[in-house]
Parts: C-alpha cells; sequence; structure tokens
C-alpha cells in the first residue's frame, strides 16, 4: 500500500491486517510510541473538522511523530497554487499528508505529483478513514465481519461509498437504504458489486425501510453533505421516513446504531437513539485515532 486514497487499494488480506494492527496499538499504544519517530505528516484541510483533526492530530503525537497543519488560509488548493506544486514541495520536507478536500481530484492530484504517501482524510467521493473504524468498532462488536449484516439508511454519499466498499471486500453484506434519487453514485456501485462477488459479500439498494429487517446494525449519516447548499426544507418531506428513531429500531430488532458525525439530532436520528444503549458513535470516534494510526505505521514505518 502505497497510499490510503479510497479503500479499493486494499486487497482483504490487508485490510484484515489493517484492523488487527488498530486493534494492538489500541490495546498496547506504549509499544508504538515510537512508531513515527522522525516523522512529520502535514494535515491539508479544505474543510473544518473535530474529529478527523484532533485524532490525527493526536494519534501521531501518541506515535512519537511531528504534525503541521495547513488549514485553506491561502484559499482552495489548486487556485492560488498548483495541486501539483503543492504536493512538490510538501514532499521536499514532509513524510506523509493527510488531506480533507472538497474534490478527490485533489486527492488524486497530490498522491499523483507528490513522493509521499497521501492519506484520505475525506473528499467529497470516499471517507475511508471513517470507513476502516467502523469496521474496527464492528468487528470489536460482532467478531467475524464477513457475517455481519449492516445496513445504511439516508443520503448516499461519501461515507455511504468507502462503507460500502469496505463490506464488499470484506465479505460482509450491505444494505444502502436510500430515498428515491438519493442513491450512491452508479460507477461506484458497479465497483462493488464486482467486488462483493469475488469476496462473498452481497450489497443490496432499496428505498424500503423494511430492509431493515435482520440488520447487526444501522448506519446514518446528515441527509446534506458539507458544502451541499440544499435546503433541508427542500428535502425534509422526502428523507423524514428515513428518520433513525427507537421505534424503528425496536420494529426491526436491530441492536447497534452508527454515525460518523456531526448529527443533526432530531432530523436524521432522534436523541432516544443518540444516546441509547445501542449507540456506537463514541466507540466509531476514538476508533477513529487508532485505525489512522494503523494506516501511518503501516505507511510510515
Amino acid at each position: 500500500m502505497k497510499h490510503l486514497l479510497t479503500i479499493k487499494e486494499l486487497t482483504q488480506s490487508q485490510l484484515l491486517a489493517l484492523l488487527d494492527l488498530a486493534k494492538k496499538i489500541k490495546a498496547n499504544p506504549a509499544d508504538y510510541r515510537h512508531a513515527l519517530a522522525g516523522k512529520s505528516v502535514v494535515m491539508l484541510f479544505e474543510k473544518p473538522s473535530l474529529r478527523t483533526r484532533v485524532s490525527f492530530d493526536i494519534g501521531i503525537h501518541k506515535l512519537g511523530g511531528h504534525c503541521l497543519y495547513l488549514d485553506q488560509q491561502n484559499g482552495a488548493l489548486g487556485k492560488r497554487e498548483s495541486v501539483a506544486d503543492f504536493a512538490g514541495n510538501l514532499s521536499c520536507w514532509a513524510d506523509a499528508i493527510v488531506a480533507r478536500t472538497f474534490s478527490h481530484k485533489t486527492i488524486e492530484g497530490l498522491a499523483e505529483f507528490g513522493t509521499v504517501p497521501v492519506i484520505n482524510a475525506l473528499s467529497d467521493l470516499y471517507h475511508p478513514c471513517q470507513a476502516l473504524a467502523d469496521f474496527l468498532t464492528l468487528s470489536e462488536q460482532l467478531g467475524d465481519l464477513s457475517k455481519v449484516k449492516l445496513a445504511y439508511v439516508g443520503d448516499g454519499n461519501n461515507v455511504t461509498h468507502s462503507l460500502m466498499i469496505g463490506a464488499a471486500i470484506l465479505g460482509a453484506s450491505m444494505t444502502v437504504i436510500c430515498p428515491e434519487g438519493h442513491f450512491p453514485d452508479g460507477l461506484i456501485v458497479n465497483e462493488v458489486q464486482q467486488l462483493a462477488a469475488e469476496n462473498g459479500g452481497s450489497l443490496i439498494l432499496t428505498s424500503d425501510i423494511a430492509a431493515l429487517e435482520g440488520q447487526d446494525a444501522v448506519y446514518t449519516d446528515t441527509w446534506i453533505s458539507m458544502g451541499d447548499q440544499t435546503e433541508l426544507s427542500d428535502i425534509e418531506a422526502k428523507f423524514n421516513p428515513y428518520q433513525i428513531n427507537q421505534p424503528l429500531m425496536d420494529q426491526y430488532k436491530v441492536k447497534y446504531f452508527m454515525h460518523c458525525l456531526p448529527a443533526h439530532r432530531g432530523v436524521e436520528v432522534t436523541d432516544e437513539v443518540m444516546d441509547g444503549k445501542g449507540s456506537l458513535i463514541l466507540q466509531q470516534a476514538e476508533n477513529r485515532m487508532h485505525a489512522q494510526n494503523a494506516v501511518l505505521v503501516t505507511l510510515l514505518s
């Protein structure tokens, strides 16, 4: 693995090895406190962040590395200075680049023109670090990931894409439940169907909320992605039947709830579910750091 851009670059054995390493780092952090000694990582963010920035910053420090944060103080990447020049210059000083960008093409450009590993910390198409943390969380709760049944409910977005890809590689069963017109990207769906067939997994896309029946966990995200100018009032009627609430969890006997956060409480999910005993949101948030640390150690050690 040279970069982490989408998760598609990983084989099943590589993905399982990353998750296993994340568990080891989480269980025995002292064993890895010098893993990134002498290494410097630049975090290049066009979008605001809480979990991604803090988990990378503290995680790199816990591994003995040095972290430098660059926001969009000089404008979006590619405007004041080309992505190629940005990547080339940063590669002169940094050992890796962690980028959170509006366009996935920017991530690809950093990887193409730089000479150091690039980690996608979120783009418009993918959120691989989040998916790694999510599958780490599911593994801790349910064990064998190839037997997991995961449902995603809501807007088909970058998180959905990465979850679908990860589930397909792991041979898990994934059901994506979206309102009509809000399904994941068709090209990515086709790729995932092929990956699932190769690895013994499955992918179902439907608008029927009853497909929650028999799922181990339900995952949702905001109905409007960051940077999307759509007003909630424009889509609320279409999405309201897809709100995750306790009656829905009880009706379909779904044990666990997941969300990448930030959440709009009372919109895509109720407080009762967010704060309920089946909520894994804080475990997911904690596991962001451990999963990302596993990626950093794999790329830089």
